[in-house]
């Protein structure tokens, strides 16, 4: 077994324990997406040959050289997720090559979105929310988000999933768990006021089981999956 394989077992296993262990059962499963960022095609491959099909890029070009690599896996089921912070001028790449974009936080970045995936299947679209208000984190406030998502939620060629977040950087547990509550809070508001959401993205390597507990619906692991990044 390679250690990519061994590695993806075991974060599976945490998975299966941690919903094994909350008090509600789940609407939906818990996704899990391999964050591939700086890791080489192969390393991908690895991870998809031993059961993975989603996977999270955060940068434009380093993304789009593994897609053409790997273009032989997606009839197979590979999925794509664009998880990082988005620049103007790279927006008809992710709209035309991924599946889901986690990292929207300006009406503007939507509206090329829905304008560049014109007669394509919808794109997948989180709001990515910064609850921890550090300035150094990308996302719309909690304030800015309801109407930022009944604006997304009209465009057309998009598909309004949820929320992303990434949260403060600590061990913690405490502090983790407050903010994946104000994401759980955000999300059922939003709920409540008549969108249709499903996806809860939040929860990394070193948190994906607290946010699990706290309904994270997606964890996005990468470091514990593919190792330390270069």
């Amino acid at each position: 077994m390679s250690p990519i394989e061994s590695n993806l077992q075991h974060v599976k296993a945490g998975i299966h324990a941690s919903i094994a262990g909350l008090r509600e059962p789940l609407r939906h499963p818990v996704t899990l997406i391999a964050v591939s960022k700086t890791k080489a095609p192969a390393d991908i491959r690895a991870a998809f040959e031993a059961g993975q099909l989603d996977f999270g890029e955060n940068y434009v070009q380093e993304a789009i050289e593994k897609i053409e690599a790997l273009k032989a896996l997606r009839p197979k089921g590979l999925t794509w997720h664009f998880i990082g912070p988005l620049q103007s001028n790279k927006v008809k790449i992710v709209a035309l090559q991924f599946d889901w974009m986690h990292s929207v936080d300006r009406a503007k970045i939507a509206r090329l979105l829905s304008a560049h995936r014109a007669g394509l299947p919808a794109l997948n679209v989180c709001l990515q929310v910064n609850v921890s208000g550090e300035a150094s984190k990308s996302g719309v406030t909690p304030d800015q988000l309801p109407s930022l998502a009944r604006e997304v939620a009209l465009l057309p060629g998009l598909k309004l999933r949820g929320l992303m977040s990434i949260i403060e950087n600590t061990d913690d547990e405490a502090a983790q768990r407050a903010q994946f509550r104000m994401m759980k809070r955000l999300f059922d508001g939003l709920r409540q006021d008549g969108l249709d959401l499903d996806t809860l993205s939040m929860g990394m390597s070193q948190d994906y089981r607290v946010a699990i507990e706290e309904g994270a619906t997606m964890v996005r692991v990468g470091s514990a999956i593919f190792g330390a990044r270069t």
